[in-house]
């Protein structure tokens, strides 16, 4: 009814729709306004470029010693990493070939066994055959 009281929180039917919030009048900390006669293409190829705040990156600020001194550890340590990844392959493919040589020298010593038991298999039937000799002496 018209005359009861309404709360700040309840929706007046009476009242005008709230204001558009993307009239160009809007400001903020959040708000970024842009030229409606700019597309984004026009902004992208006019070399700026704005970070997530909105503010323009291309102000020189690259050129900063600090941040020169900044890239270039990150390309250092890339750089780095990239040297450490390549040291780590080698260092497995030497692991692999020391391996490899290992299990040849096993199955050298293990033919080497075979061939010494076959030898001395031999040598005992050679002896066996040498006691009868010396019988007119």
């Amino acid at each position: 009814s018209p005359n009861r009281k309404r709360s700040i929180f309840s929706p007046n039917r009476h009242s005008p729709p709230p204001p558009s919030t993307t009239s160009s009048s809007a400001s903020g900390f959040f708000h970024r306004r842009r030229s409606s006669s700019m597309s984004n293409s026009d902004r992208e190829s006019d070399g700026r470029s704005t970070d997530f705040f909105g503010m323009a990156r291309n102000n020189g600020v690259e050129n900063d010693p600090s941040i020169r001194a900044g890239r270039q550890k990150v390309t250092d340590a890339e750089n780095a990493e990239k040297e450490a990844d390549r040291a780590l392959m080698e260092a497995r493919q030497r692991v692999k070939l020391a391996r490899e040589h290992v299990q040849m020298l096993e199955r050298e010593a293990v033919e080497d066994v075979r061939r010494a038991k076959a030898k001395q298999a031999e040598a005992k039937l050679v002896s066996k055959s040498a006691k009868g000799l010396g019988r007119h002496g």
